[in-house]
């Protein structure tokens, strides 16, 4: 594995492995990997012969008041992981190679970043859209895999693509899940142990919806506002948004039609961390 941490480096690795017909697969990630990033890896390989592995704190997707500081930066453990899974080549540059001096250019998308995680949370998409947009300049992918988990993210990237002409195909990873339910991710570190079991009402709201929906409950904000109750009943957790969208369009839904997708978001804080959560649901 070749670690590169200069852009042009990069950029030039990849035409030559675009002009020698190698076909290029991205995930991109902020480190502290973990099996969740793993699994990225692994479904990249099913269809790529080089894989590409991005490791970017990316500060213009933090808010002002949220963990930039403090976000994990394991950087020789997540060499090792990278090695170990195979990845071909893996791209760490600096702040100041990725945003230079005099840097003003960013991508917005719009309808689909307004509500939910667009909402709580000010300019992050933009800060998203922006870094992944580059990033695909500077790696020239041929496919990109992304993880159901930002389900949000995800929209983002690929109305980005579609709406940019981009050529590349992106491919979403299922969510890899604890024991108990819970979503891995990065801020798992963060929860005490008490937090974390508390956590585990993401995963309880998520059989809950499937199930009202299984039994014909066609009212989805009936189902959500349940769900934001029995987040809000656990001690040292609090509901930040509980919701429903239409799987195609991502636009908000209260009223299930029987034979279409829907896909619930929750949000909520297990003490300080803030953790989110999916599921897509046929009615």
């Amino acid at each position: 594995m070749q670690i590169i941490t200069e852009p042009g480096q990069m950029q030039t690795i990849a035409e030559k492995l675009r002009l020698s017909r190698q076909c290029i697969g991205v995930v991109m990630t902020m480190g502290a990997l973990h099996e969740g990033h793993l699994s990225l890896i692994k479904l990249a390989q099913q269809t790529a012969g080089t894989i590409i592995l991005t490791i970017f704190v990316n500060p213009s997707q933090f808010g002002l008041n949220e963990d930039l500081h403090l976000y994990p930066r394991p950087f020789e453990k997540d060499v090792a992981l990278a090695k170990a899974a195979g990845v071909d080549f893996l791209f760490a540059p600096d702040t100041e190679s990725v945003y230079p001096q005099h840097y003003q250019t960013t991508v917005t998308c719009s309808e689909v970043t307004k509500m939910y995680e667009g909402e709580k949370r000010p300019d992050h998409f933009k800060g998203v859209a922006t870094i992944v947009t580059k990033l695909f300049n500077i790696t020239k992918p041929h496919i990109a895999v992304f993880g159901e988990k930002d389900a949000q993210q995800l929209a983002v990237i690929r109305r980005v693509v579609e709406d940019l002409n981009m050529d590349i195909k992106v491919i979403a990873a299922p969510i890899v899940r604890e024991k108990s339910g819970l979503a891995v991710s990065s801020r798992n570190i963060y929860l005490s142990i008490e937090e974390r079991d508390a956590a585990t009402i993401l995963y309880k709201g998520i059989c809950h919806a499937e199930n009202r929906v299984a039994g014909h409950e066609h009212n989805l904000q009936t189902i959500a506002e349940e769900i934001e109750g029995m987040i809000n009943a656990i001690p040292g957790c609090r509901s930040d948004y509980v919701g429903f969208v239409d799987e195609v369009t991502f636009e908000p839904a209260e009223t299930a039609e029987s034979g279409k997708e829907y896909r619930l978001l929750l949000a909520m804080y297990s003490g300080a961390v803030r953790l989110i959560d999916n599921v897509m649901i046929c009615a």
